[in-house]
């Protein structure tokens, strides 16, 4: 059994100038690719959780999108936990989430849990990567004409996916 520690949430909070600039580059290159019509399934056979409430919030439905435009299949699951779950609990359920699914993203769910799944789950979870309020999201408006968009906002979300996944 190899002693090596599991993913946590994937990006960090503020990213170095070139970090940034390498997702922002890579971001334009997929917008580029598909306005050209050249986009390719980059994730297919990747399975991806979206560990939500409502799978028809627009976030959530950015990420359905941004994921399986790369060819990712994206299966809605409804939180069970709270903060307050027992950790037996919590550590059983990110286990199962790692078995199931290559990622999985966390929207409303509190932070501190998203944390202590990422601990046990052994694959990447995102704390909330396709919100407006994610601190990556700022960088949608560098990808365009400098107006943000949902679709700006999807080809940084997927930026981050495949800085993870691929």
């Amino acid at each position: 059994m190899l002693n090596t520690p599991p993913p946590l949430s994937v990006l960090p909070a503020l990213l170095s100038a070139g970090e940034a600039a390498a997702l922002l580059a890579h971001a334009r290159a997929l917008k580029a690719a598909a306005q050209s019509g050249i986009a390719q399934p980059l994730l297919r056979g990747k399975k991806l959780g979206l560990l939500c409430e409502a799978p028809e919030h627009p976030d959530a439905a950015l990420f359905c999108h941004a994921a399986q435009e790369l060819g990712a299949h994206v299966a809605h699951i409804r939180p069970r936990l709270d903060q307050h779950s027992p950790r037996n609990e919590v550590q059983h359920t990110a286990r199962l989430l790692g078995r199931l699914y290559d990622a999985v993203e966390c929207q409303g769910v509190p932070p501190e849990l998203v944390r202590q799944m990422a601990q046990d789950a052994g694959v990447p979870m995102y704390e909330g990567i396709a919100t407006a309020q994610h601190p990556h999201a700022q960088l949608a408006e560098k990808v365009g004409d400098g107006t943000p968009s949902d679709d700006d906002r999807r080809y940084v979300v997927q930026a981050m996916l495949l800085s993870t996944l691929a």
